[in-house]
């Protein structure tokens, strides 16, 4: 078993490659908290055997929750997957569902977050609202206000703010107070999306769980969907995320597909491992 850092955009990582174990790992909270105080991530990954795919996908934010998907973590993980593996296809089960990867003939992966999940009761909400635009604010501390976001899951719940400048927004006041609002039960991921034009858009993710990081892309994929349910993009842009750019593109059937930069940064050695 090895682990290795690695980031996606800027998304950082620790990958436990645990697929040579026959049961799976037992990751304490604490633990996790104490690995992130000791080597920073975002996520703590890990990869497991798994009878119905090539691997399971965990996925850990650095406060020991563990959470249903993490697509820059997806695409890192597949990435690794293949340089060690012939073929240009994998899947991949998750808690947030199946995933699938293809390698692209510049040597990057792109994968299959699977459907957007628009539901109320799939986000999921407190109460019965249309996730298009929701009836939901927050104040800003010079005394606006942002409105109507829209919701997505793509495994794990995103709130989608549209805003005229992303930089401008004290992110690290108002993410805490969206992630944690009664609205959002599992809590949300709180992302903040300026419209370039119709195939770009500024990203900035509050992550539930990890605050606020390099990039988020299911934060990407969600921020996609939101703008194209609301007439703003098409269905295929480029986010810009603080750490770099993720094409994401929301297919007929409704899935929706990222890709984008991934860096392995070296082998780490993990404390009781």
């Amino acid at each position: 078993m090895k682990a290795y850092r690695m980031n996606g955009a800027g998304n950082a990582f620790i990958l436990i490659d645990a697929r040579d174990r026959k049961r799976p790992l037992d990751l304490p909270p604490a633990w996790i908290e104490g690995l992130a105080a000791d080597l920073p991530f975002d996520q703590l990954l890990a990869l497991e055997p798994d009878a119905s795919s090539d691997a399971r996908l965990r996925v850990w934010n650095r406060d020991g929750g563990e959470v249903g998907a993490c697509g820059n973590g997806t695409r890192a993980a597949s990435w690794l997957m293949f340089e060690d593996r012939p073929g240009e296809a994998l899947t991949l089960n998750s808690l947030g569902g199946p995933m699938a990867a293809r390698r692209r003939a510049d040597g990057s992966t792109e994968v299959d977050l699977g459907p957007a999940r628009l539901d109320w009761r799939e986000i999921p909400l407190a109460r019965e609202m249309d996730t298009v635009r929701l009836d939901f604010a927050v104040d800003l501390p010079d005394g606006g206000r942002l409105e109507g976001p829209g919701a997505v899951s793509m495994g794990n719940p995103h709130a989608v703010f549209f805003v005229d400048a992303v930089e401008a927004l004290p992110l690290e006041e108002i993410g805490p107070r969206v992630e944690h609002d009664p609205l959002f039960p599992e809590r949300v991921n709180a992302g903040f999306a300026q419209i370039l034009d119709r195939s770009s858009l500024r990203l900035r993710v509050f992550e539930r769980g990890a605050g606020l990081t390099l990039a988020c892309g299911t934060g990407a994929a969600a921020a996609l969907v939101a703008a194209h349910r609301r007439g703003l993009a098409d269905r295929e842009a480029v986010v810009i995320a603080d750490g770099g750019r993720l094409p994401v593109r929301w297919d007929q059937a409704g899935h929706v597909h990222l890709s984008g930069p991934v860096e392995l940064e070296g082998e780490v050695a993990l404390p009781g491992f």
